[in-house]
C-alpha cells in the first residue's frame, strides 16, 4: 500500500469470542497515562486511515499530497493506536468483510500495545452510514426543509444502531455551518440559514446518534461557512458579534441539548487565525467557559494545514505544536504531525509533555466511555456473530422516504386550465413526459457524503450497492408510458438534446422538467466539497435548455412543472411565471424520486419549507434572510438583494388559518418569560402540515440587529376542517445578542415577536416591554423556545 496508508494484511475471525491480549485492566487512566511511554502516548493521539490511497481521486483536501508517514501497518501501530479511519468507508467492501477486516485490525492493535488498548473507529455518517450498501438518506439541507427535529433524531438512531453493529464507534457529523453564501459548495451539507434552525435540527440528530452509542462530532468549529467569495477554505472575514451571535449558536445547543462528545474544527482562518491553531477558541471557549469535556479532532490533514496552505508553522513539527497548544486532542485522518516531528519537539523541550497528558486524558476518557478499555471488549464487530447484516433495510427505506417527502418544498404552484398545477390530475393526466439532465440519473438523488457519489463514483467497475431509482423510472411505475429525454449532463447539454425535450414538451399533456446539481468532490460535480460556483445561475446550459423546453410548453398548452434537485438553492426568476408549478428539493436519498412523486401525484401534501432563500438572479447578493436593515433594500443602492422565495417559504395543497392570537402579557424582566399563543386551522379539504414560525425584531438595539431571526417553530399537522392550539414559551433569554462590551446581554426596551409562515410574511405582531437590568448571559442561559401544539376540532 503507498505512503500513509495501510493494509490488514491477515484473516479475521468469523465470529465473536475471541479473547483479548493480556492487559493491564484494573488501570485508572491517570495510571495509564503514568505508565506510558511518550511513543505510546503520541500512538493514542493519532489515526491511521486504512485502504487509502494516495493515487485516483480524492476524497479529502490535498489527499494525495498529504500521504503521512511512509511506515507499514505493523510499524505504526507498534505502540497502539488512537484511531482507525474509515475500515467501511474508504472503498467499497462488502459489510461483513470489513467487519472481518477490523476484527483482525483490532486483534493487533491490541496485541501492539501493552496495555491492550484498541482503537476508537469512526466513519462518515451525513446523509446515513457512508458505506457500500447503507442507505442514503436525504443531506442535511434537505432535513432542514422538514422542520421536524423527531424526524431527524429517529434517523439518526438508526444509523447509529447500525454503526454499533458494525464496531464503529464515531461518527463525523453532524454538520452545524450556518449558510452564509450560497455559493460555497458545501451549502448542502449544513441544515441552513438559520442558526436556531440548525441548533435544533442538529441537536435531534445528535441527541439520536449519542443514544445509539455513538460519539457524535460537530463540525466544522467555527466559520468555516463564511469562507471570502465561496470558496472552500477561503479566509473567513467576520468579527467576533457576528461569529458569536450567529456561528456559535448551533454548538452550543447541539453540546447542551444534543450531548455530544467530540467536535472537529474548521479548515479556515478567521481574521489571520487557522481554527485548528486557535487556543481562544478551542480551550478558553469551548472548555473553559462552556465546560466541554469530550475530545477535539482535526479535520482531515487540518495539522499539517499549518504548515501546507497557511504558513504559519515552519514545519510539522511546529504545525503539531500549535494545534497541541490550541486544544486539538487527535489527528486525522493519519499520522502526520503528531507522530515523530511531535516526538523530536518534545524530546528536545520545545513543547511540553504536560500537554500531551491533558489530551490523552481525553482519549483515554472517550475510549473508557465507549467500552474499549473494559475487560470483556471484544475485537469482533457484534455483526460477525449475527453472520449478516443488511444496511438498507425496508424500515430506512420508509424513513427515508418519509424525510424526503416532508424536505420537498413547493415554491410556486399556478393555475392551468382552471385548477392549480399541481397536485397532477390522476386518471385525467392523458401524456406524461419527463425530461432534463437528471431525469434519469440516480446520482440526482445524492449528496457528495453520500457513499456512491463520495466513493462509488471512483469505482465505475463496481455497481451502486442501493437502488436509487430516477426520476423517470419512478415516474414509469406509477403511469406506465413517460416519454423521456435525458438532455446531457448539469454541465453539457447539446443542441440536439434541447431539441428532443422540447419535441416532448411540445406532445404531452403533463412535462416534468428535472433540473439542478451533480454533487462530487474538488470538480468532480456542480455541488458539494471543493465545488464552489461562481454564480448562482443554473450549471451548464440547463438555463438555456429550460427556458427553451418552457417556451415550448406554453405554445402547446403543456402544463410544466419544474423540478430542481440541487445541493444548493439557484435563481429562478426567470420562470416563476412561466411553469405551472416549482418543486425544490435538496438531495432527497435514495428514496427521493418515490417521494416526489408522492408530492407531484397528491399522495402526499407538500409541508417542505426553505431552510435557505432562493435568489432571484444569478448574481444574488452573498447575503442570507438573517441581515440588518442596511443590508436589505434602500433607497441608497440600486440594487435589490430580496430574495425570490425567502427562508421558511413553503406552499401547501391545502390553507391554513390562523386566530386567537395572544400573548400571556405585554411586558416582563430581563429574567422573566412570556407565554405566545395562536390558533391554527386546516381550513382546506385536504389533510396538511403547517409550520408556525416565531420571529424576533429588537427595533432600537445596543448594536445593530437582524430585522428577523428565528427564535422559535412548531410544525403542525392537521387534518381537514381541524384546529391546534400552539404556544409558545419565550424566555428573555431569547433575545439576547452581543452587545457592545462583546458579552452576550439581554437588555430592556421593546422586542417584536412575529407569528409567520416564512421570515418575510406577517401573521400577527406582538409587542413586548423588556422591564429591569441589563443582564449578561452565557452559556447557562435558555437556548430553546418551547413549543406546545394542542389538537382540538372546529366547533
Amino acid at each position: 500500500m503507498t505512503s500513509g496508508a495501510a493494509e490488514i494484511e491477515a484473516h479475521a475471525p468469523s465470529a465473536s469470542g475471541t479473547q483479548p491480549p493480556p492487559a493491564v485492566e484494573t488501570l485508572s487512566i491517570d495510571e495509564l497515562v503514568q505508565q506510558m511511554t511518550l511513543e505510546e502516548k503520541l500512538a493514542q493521539l493519532v489515526g491511521v486511515w486504512v485502504n487509502a490511497s494516495t493515487e485516483g481521486d480524492s476524497v479529502a483536501p490535498l489527499q494525495n499530497e498529504m500521504a503521512g508517514e511512509d511506515r507499514s501497518w505493523k510499524e505504526m501501530i507498534a505502540s497502539g493506536l488512537g484511531q482507525i479511519t474509515r475500515m467501511y468507508g474508504t472503498v467499497p467492501v462488502e459489510p461483513l468483510e470489513g467487519a472481518r477486516r477490523l476484527a483482525a485490525a483490532q486483534q493487533q492493535v491490541m496485541a501492539a500495545s501493552r496495555f491492550g488498548i484498541p482503537a476508537q473507529v469512526h466513519e462518515e455518517c451525513l446523509a446515513g452510514l457512508a458505506a457500500w450498501k447503507a442507505t442514503a438518506f436525504p443531506v442535511p439541507l434537505a432535513w432542514g426543509a422538514t422542520f421536524n427535529p423527531a424526524l431527524v433524531r429517529r434517523m439518526a438512531g438508526l444509523i447509529g444502531g447500525q454503526m454499533r453493529a458494525l464496531g464503529v464507534h464515531q461518527g463525523l457529523a453532524p454538520v452545524l455551518d450556518v449558510v452564509r453564501d450560497l455559493r460555497w459548495g458545501r451549502v448542502e451539507e449544513t441544515i441552513g440559514e438559520d442558526p436556531h434552525l440548525v441548533g435544533t435540527v442538529a441537536s435531534a440528530y445528535v441527541s439520536g446518534l449519542e443514544a445509539a452509542g455513538i460519539v457524535s462530532t460537530l463540525k466544522h468549529f467555527v466559520g468555516y461557512s463564511a469562507s471570502r467569495a465561496g470558496r472552500n477554505h477561503a479566509p473567513v472575514s467576520m468579527g467576533p458579534r457576528e461569529v458569536a451571535d450567529v456561528m456559535l449558536p448551533p454548538f452550543e445547543m447541539a453540546l447542551k441539548h444534543g450531548g455530544a462528545r467530540s467536535v472537529m474544527h474548521a479548515y479556515t482562518d478567521i481574521d489571520g487565525v487557522p481554527a485548528a491553531a486557535n487556543r481562544a477558541l478551542l480551550t478558553t471557549l469551548l472548555r473553559d467557559e462552556w465546560g466541554f469535556a469530550g475530545t477535539v479532532v482535526a479535520d482531515y490533514f487540518g495539522v499539517a494545514f499549518l504548515d501546507v496552505t497557511h504558513g504559519i508553522a515552519a514545519d510539522a513539527g511546529e504545525a503539531a505544536a500549535l494545534a497541541l497548544a490550541a486544544g486539538v486532542d487527535v489527528e486525522l485522518p493519519t499520522v502526520n504531525c503528531y507522530g515523530k516531528p511531535l516526538l523530536e519537539r518534545i524530546r528536545s523541550g520545545e513543547v511540553s509533555e504536560s500537554l500531551v497528558d491533558t489530551a490523552l486524558r481525553r482519549v483515554l476518557r472517550q475510549k473508557q466511555e465507549a467500552g474499549l478499555l473494559s475487560p470483556g471488549f471484544d475485537p469482533a464487530p457484534p455483526v460477525l456473530a449475527a453472520g449478516s447484516i443488511d444496511l438498507d433495510p425496508a424500515a430506512n427505506r420508509e424513513l427515508a422516504r418519509e424525510i424526503a417527502a416532508q424536505s420537498l418544498v413547493l415554491l410556486t404552484n399556478r393555475m392551468h386550465d382552471g385548477g392549480p398545477g399541481l397536485p397532477l390530475p390522476g386518471a385525467a393526466l392523458a401524456s406524461l413526459g419527463v425530461v432534463g439532465p437528471l431525469a434519469e440519473d440516480p446520482f440526482a438523488m445524492l449528496g457528495c457524503y453520500s457513499f456512491d457519489a463520495h466513493v462509488g463514483a471512483s469505482h465505475p467497475d463496481v455497481p451502486m450497492g442501493i437502488d436509487v431509482p430516477t426520476v423517470a423510472a419512478a415516474a414509469a411505475r406509477r403511469y406506465g408510458q413517460v416519454r423521456t429525454a435525458a438532455t446531457g449532463t448539469c454541465e453539457a447539454i447539446g443542441e440536439e438534446q434541447i431539441a428532443a425535450a422540447c419535441a416532448i414538451a411540445s406532445s404531452v399533456d403533463t412535462c416534468v422538467i428535472v433540473v439542478g446539481d451533480n454533487a462530487g468532490l474538488f470538480g468532480r460535480g456542480t455541488s458539494g466539497e471543493g465545488n464552489d460556483a461562481a454564480d448562482l445561475r443554473l450549471p451548464g446550459d440547463q438555463h438555456l435548455m429550460l427556458d427553451s423546453v418552457l417556451a415550448a410548453a406554453e405554445d402547446a398548452g403543456t402544463r410544466a412543472v419544474v423540478v430542481v434537485l440541487s445541493g444548493r438553492p439557484y435563481a429562478l426568476g426567470d420562470f416563476t411565471e412561466r411553469a405551472a408549478a416549482i418543486v425544490q428539493g435538496f438531495f432527497p436519498g435514495e428514496e427521493g424520486a418515490e417521494a416526489l412523486w408522492d408530492v407531484l401525484s397528491g399522495a402526499v401534501n407538500p409541508s417542505g419549507k426553505l431552510p435557505v432563500s432562493v435568489p432571484r438572479s444569478s448574481g444574488g447578493q452573498p447575503g442570507t434572510y438573517l441581515h440588518s436593515r442596511l443590508a436589505g433594500p434602500s433607497g441608497v443602492s440600486a440594487l435589490d438583494p430580496s430574495p425570490l422565495f425567502s427562508f421558511g417559504h413553503g406552499l401547501s395543497y391545502t390553507s391554513f388559518e390562523f386566530s386567537g392570537h395572544v400573548s400571556a402579557a405585554p411586558a416582563m424582566s430581563t429574567s422573566g418569560s412570556v407565554t405566545v399563543a395562536c390558533t391554527v386551522t386546516n381550513s382546506g379539504s385536504v389533510d396538511g402540515a403547517e409550520v408556525v414560525q416565531l420571529y424576533l425584531e429588537d427595533p432600537v438595539g445596543e448594536v445593530v440587529r437582524p430585522v428577523r431571526e428565528l427564535i422559535g417553530y412548531a410544525r403542525v399537522e392537521l387534518a381537514a376542517g381541524a384546529s391546534a392550539r400552539v404556544e409558545f414559551s419565550v424566555h428573555a433569554d431569547r433575545t439576547s445578542f452581543t452587545g457592545l462590551d462583546l458579552q452576550r446581554v439581554v437588555t430592556p426596551g421593546l422586542v417584536k415577536l412575529h407569528v409567520a409562515t416564512s421570515s418575510s410574511s406577517e401573521v400577527h405582531t406582538h409587542e413586548i416591554i423588556l422591564h429591569g437590568e441589563r443582564r449578561v448571559v452565557g452559556f447557562e442561559r435558555e437556548m430553546l423556545t418551547p413549543a406546545t401544539v394542542t389538537p382540538h376540532h372546529l366547533r
